[in-house]
């Protein structure tokens, strides 16, 4: 299974958007993304992604696919840093939680630009599994 390319796009900048405005505004913030990625990673449907299908223009076949089980996997690394950030500011240390916030800020803007750090991180575990 595979999900259109403008559609992971939308979930990246959701991710990058919402976590600028935790740091900005106030770490609660971080709940929209992680309570997001928890879904996505239980249910394995993200909510942004379903929703926002009706908005594209051509049929969903006609766009570049990203590998769907590869996104999941994106999701688990995101959910995860988002979900420690977020215990660390309740924790009040806030040098790790941005430090954790940041790093999801940096892979999904980097995702934006074309390279996926979680793709790299995929394919070397699998390279390491066969060996």
């Amino acid at each position: 299974m595979s999900i259109p390319k403008p559609l992971v796009q939308l979930n990246q900048s959701f991710i990058v958007t919402t976590v600028v405005l935790a740091l900005v505004i106030h770490p609660v913030l971080l709940l929209l993304p992680f309570l997001n990625g928890l879904y996505t990673i239980i249910t394995k449907k993200n909510p942004i992604i379903l929703f926002s299908r009706r908005f594209l223009k051509k049929p969903l076949n006609q766009y570049i696919q990203e590998d769907r089980d590869q996104q999941i996997f994106n999701q688990w690394i995101a959910t995860i840093c988002i979900g420690l950030s977020l215990i660390f500011f309740y924790l009040n240390l806030t040098i790790p939680a941005i430090i954790f916030s940041i790093m999801v800020l940096a892979a999904s803007g980097i995702a934006l630009m074309g390279y996926c750090i979680g793709c790299t991180i995929r394919y070397r575990y699998m390279m390491w599994r066969k060996s």
